[in-house]
């Protein structure tokens, strides 16, 4: 009768249990992802939805190099364009940087209109491609027709190239946003208030605390983006929708009604702003403890004895920096007494001291997490910044397009890293930065106060991603935190 006993209140134990927890089934999740560094961290999240019994198909375009055909954690829908979407191909973003240093080392009023004529041109060619992708799905009925019959229960979209809203909708589905960018810039804006008196504007690299004259430099940048986002990009998009869905349809709106927005982000990070109950913040959810290094590595790090090493790597877009460049900070490199270990795939400069050691690739967040590393030289791409924080090593910042610049200026403010702009870069002028950050104990210390306040939450960032996903999914939306204000003209 005793064995009998434990047995029932093992049973009874185990029944409670499973009535306690909410119900989670294997779902079926369908994944618009952007090529490039945001699938880097996309895959992760659909690592996990695939490790938690989730069904999920990604979509991808034939000329893809991140985003694999085949995969253990998805299936893959292939769409084929007439021409391949110019971010795709490997060499766009070092032909594009090449051209951006060039024109900005020029200076003077004319450049400066070439520089945005140049950035125009491409994000129009970009969003022109990327909107043929939605084109090839709608012509293809045999295609909607298995969408339809699939029956998925949320539909996950980087909105940088909004192509799967337009999907969702016709799917008449919820919608996750994995998302930092929009076709308008930063998120925050197409979803929240952002006052302009406190807000910096993307691509106006300003702190929260603006003198008046800031202000109003922030307020017409506000003003240039959204004539960039209606005259430029939407457009594009405009077509589709009014081509499938007639003119009743607004493709903004469809845009800002999203059921939830994981907004990579942490406010360790972002300047305090505005938010809205549909906005979750999961900026370092890419984050963990580090691995131990192969023996290559580890000895080579262990051979720096009391001065440790500095870490350099400017991501995985860009090929590498023109060879006068890298010249100076190799020149620069080579006096300082720490070693270093630099991912670099361009031609190697001639004067590379004996203290440097040049990798093709490395594993980044195992060696920001060594204890004997002192500084990170990188260019403010968002994985490196917060992998940066996480581990809290100080940063060097060369930043190179886009959100960088803005990036950098974010660290430099709280203190934990100095920025080195790579048209005025000299040896002796990344020298002197690297020595202070190397010699100047703050910035070790205000990094590590940015990593205690990153670390303390409830639960991990990737955590919190995936409640809302399987959140949307059991509640077939998330309608009731979802503002009215998307509606609005």
């Amino acid at each position: 009768m005793r064995g009998l006993s434990a047995v029932s209140l093992t049973v009874l134990l185990v029944g409670v249990s499973l009535i306690a927890s909410p119900s989670v089934h294997g779902g079926r999740i369908l994944v618009f992802p952007v090529d490039g560094s945001h699938w880097v961290n996309m895959n992760l999240i659909v690592q996990s939805l695939h490790a938690k019994g989730h069904e999920v198909t990604v979509v991808r375009t034939s000329t893809s190099w991140y985003i694999k055909e085949t995969a253990l954690h998805y299936r893959s829908i292939t769409i084929s364009l007439p021409e391949a979407i110019c971010i795709e191909e490997p060499n766009f973003f070092h032909s594009f940087l090449s051209e951006m240093l060039k024109i900005q080392k020029d200076g003077g009023a004319l450049s400066f209109v070439r520089f945005y004529w140049e950035v125009l041109t491409t994000l129009s060619m970009i969003h022109q491609q990327a909107s043929m992708m939605g084109v090839e799905i709608f012509k293809n009925k045999t295609l909607l027709q298995s969408l339809h019959d699939t029956e998925f229960d949320v539909v996950l979209i980087d909105p940088g190239l909004p192509v799967g809203v337009l999907v969702a909708h016709e799917l008449k589905l919820p919608t996750v946003f994995n998302v930092r960018w929009v076709t308008a810039g930063d998120g925050h804006f197409v979803v929240a208030p952002s006052p302009t008196s406190y807000v910096p504007i993307s691509g106006n690299a300003m702190s929260d605390r603006m003198t008046f004259a800031q202000r109003l430099k922030n307020t017409l940048y506000y003003f240039l983006n959204t004539c960039i986002d209606r005259y430029v990009v939407c457009p594009h998009y405009d077509r589709l929708v009014e081509k499938f869905f007639g003119s009743d349809v607004n493709f903004y709106h469809l845009l800002q009604s999203a059921d939830l927005w994981l907004i990579r982000v942490d406010f360790v990070f972002e300047f305090p702003r505005p938010t809205m109950p549909n906005v979750a913040y999961i900026g370092g959810f890419q984050c963990k403890p580090s691995e131990p290094l192969s023996s290559e590595l580890e000895d080579f790090v262990q051979s720096s004895g009391e001065y440790g090493f500095v870490l350099m790597s400017l991501g995985t877009l860009v090929q590498g920096l023109p060879l006068e460049i890298t010249s100076e900070i190799a020149a620069a490199f080579a006096q300082i007494p720490q070693k270093v270990i630099w991912r670099h795939t361009g031609k190697s400069p001639k004067n590379l001291g004996n203290n440097t050691f040049l990798v093709k690739w490395l594993p980044q967040n195992d060696l920001l997490g060594h204890p004997k590393i002192k500084a990170f030289v990188g260019h403010g791409g968002t994985n490196g910044i917060y992998e940066s924080i996480y581990h809290g090593v100080p940063m060097i910042g060369i930043p190179l397009l886009f959100d960088q610049f803005e990036n950098v200026l974010r660290l430099e403010v709280r203190g934990a890293a100095k920025v080195v702009h790579a048209t005025e870069l000299t040896r002796q002028k990344f020298l002197e930065v690297l020595q202070e950050v190397l010699t100047n104990p703050s910035y070790r210390e205000n990094m590590r106060r940015l990593s205690a306040l990153h670390r303390d939450k409830p639960m991990h960032p990737l955590d919190t991603a995936l409640f809302w996903i399987e959140f949307v999914m059991r509640h077939k939306g998330a309608s009731h935190l979802r503002s009215e204000s998307y509606r609005m003209p």
